[in-house]
C-alpha cells in the first residue's frame, strides 16, 4: 500500500476487516466463480443489512456515500478476506443511471429493490453480429398503444438466465444514422415471450447467456428517457460502467491468489527465484490501478472529465498479467482445473486465469478502447462506427 491513511481511513478499515473476519461465511471465502444466486444474495443481503452493498452510491439514495478512498479500502479488505463476486449490473449500472435519467416512479420502484437485494438485474445490449460496434443492433420494438412488443435475441448476459429484470437497448425507429432510434428500456425477465439459454464459458462457469424476445409485451412507462432516444442515455452510462470495470476489485482478488501460491509449501522456493521479480511487478501494478481508479473516481465525483478508457484497458490487463504470473510460478500444477487447498490456502491453478480472458472483450474490447484513446489524445476524427 503506497498511499498513506489518515486515523479515521484506517479505523474504516480495523472495522471492515473484523466484521468480515466474524461474519463472512467460510464457505464464501476464495472462491474462483460466483456462487450461485441462493448463496450469492444472501451475502448480498448481509452487506445491505450492515449498509455496504452500495458504497458509491449517495446517501440520499440509501447508498453509503463513501469516498474513492474509503471505496478502494473496502475493495482491498474484501479481497483480503475472500469475499466472493456479487451481481453488480444493478449497483453498478442501472442504479446510477435511474438516480440521474428515470423518472421518479422509476427510481422508487426499482432502486430500493436493487439495494435490498431483491431483484438481480442484467444487462441486454449484445446481439450477434452487434458487440463493441452496439449501434448495429437489430432487436425490434413495436409500438401498439402503450406497450412495445419486442422481437430479437440478446447474447453474453451475464447471469442473464439469474436475472428478474433486464436493462436493454433496442430500435424503435429509424434516423440519418444508426445510433437514431434505439430505446433505452427496462424489461421484466417473467414477462410471456422470454427464453433464456445459459453459455458454458472457457473457464467453465455459466456466468454468460443467451435471451431471446419472441412478442414480448413492455409498457411504454419502462422506457428511460424518450422513445427513440436511447443511444444518449446508453452513452451516459459508459463512463460509470467502465469506472467499474477499471476497479481494482478484480487485480486485488487476483493479486490474493498470487500471493496464496507464492506462500504455499509447494511453490515457496520458486516464488524466490527467476518470478520474483514478476512477483514484485504485479504488486506495483495493482497500486497503479488503484492509484488511476481513485484519480477518475474523484473525477467525476467533481464532475471533471475523467480517461476511463485507459482505467478500463489498465485494469484488465494487469488482472490477466498477475494470473499470467500465477501460471508460470504453478509450473506443471497449471494445468490443473480444480483448486486445491494447502492448509488454510485456496490455490486456484487456472480457473481465474481462464475467466480472467473475458475482461478485455466486455464493456467495449480493450481494441475499441484503445481507438477512443487515440481520438482523443490524438484529436483524431471520430469513426463511423463510434
Amino acid at each position: 500500500m503506497l498511499r498513506a491513511e489518515t486515523e479515521a481511513q484506517a479505523r474504516w478499515r480495523a472495522d471492515i476487516a473484523a466484521w468480515l473476519a466474524h461474519t463472512l461465511p467460510d464457505s464464501l471465502r476464495h472462491l474462483t466463480f460466483r456462487p450461485p444466486p441462493d448463496q450469492a444474495m444472501a451475502w448480498y443481503r448481509t452487506l445491505a443489512a450492515h449498509g455496504w452493498i452500495a458504497p458509491h452510491w449517495p446517501r440520499e439514495h440509501g447508498g453509503l456515500g463513501a469516498t474513492p478512498v474509503e471505496q478502494v479500502i473496502l475493495m482491498e479488505e474484501m479481497a483480503r478476506a475472500g469475499a466472493p463476486d456479487l451481481p453488480t449490473q444493478g449497483l453498478n449500472h442501472i442504479g446510477p443511471l435511474l438516480m440521474h435519467r428515470g423518472s421518479e416512479q422509476q427510481r422508487a420502484r426499482h432502486l430500493p429493490a436493487i439495494l435490498n437485494g431483491d431483484v438481480i438485474w442484467c444487462q441486454g445490449y449484445s446481439e450477434p453480429g452487434a458487440g463493441s460496434d452496439l449501434a448495429s443492433l437489430r432487436t425490434k420494438g413495436e409500438l401498439d398503444g402503450d406497450t412495445l412488443v419486442i422481437n430479437g435475441h440478446k447474447i453474453w448476459t451475464t447471469w442473464g438466465h439469474h436475472a428478474d429484470w433486464m436493462f436493454a437497448l433496442i430500435r424503435t425507429g429509424k434516423g440519418r444514422r444508426r445510433q437514431e432510434g434505439i430505446t433505452f428500456i427496462l424489461i421484466d425477465l417473467a414477462s410471456p415471450g422470454i427464453t433464456r439459454r445459459p453459455i458454458t464459458t472457457l473457464a467453465g462457469d455459466d456466468e454468460l447467456c443467451e435471451v431471446f424476445f419472441d412478442d414480448v409485451r413492455v409498457p411504454v412507462d419502462q422506457v428511460v428517457g424518450t422513445l427513440n432516444q436511447g443511444w444518449a442515455v446508453a452513452t451516459a452510462l459508459l463512463d460509470e460502467e467502465r469506472l467499474r470495470l477499471g476497479s481494482p476489485a478484480l487485480a486485488l482478488k487476483a493479486l490474493t491468489r498470487l500471493r496464496h501460491l507464492a506462500a504455499s509449501a509447494e511453490h515457496r522456493e520458486t516464488a524466490r527465484g527467476p518470478l520474483r521479480e514478476r512477483i514484485a511487478r504485479a504488486e506495483v501494478e495493482t497500486e497503479a490501478v488503484i492509484a488511476a481508479y481513485l484519480a477518475a473516481a474523484e473525477a467525476l465525483d467533481d464532475g471533471r472529465p475523467a480517461d476511463c478508457s485507459s482505467l478500463k484497458v489498465l485494469a484488465t490487463e494487469t488482472v490477466q498479467r498477475t494470473l499470467d504470473t500465477l501460471q508460470r510460478l504453478a509450473g506443471a500444477s497449471a494445468a490443473l482445473r480444480d483448486p486445491r487447498r494447502d492448509g488454510a490456502l485456496t490455490l486456484d491453478y487456472s480457473e481465474m486465469f481462464l475467466q480472467s480472458h473475458r475482461l478485455s472483450i466486455y464493456g467495449g474490447t480493450n481494441e475499441i478502447q484503445r481507438t477512443l484513446i487515440a481520438q482523443k489524445t490524438l484529436n483524431l476524427p471520430t469513426g463511423a462506427r463510434s
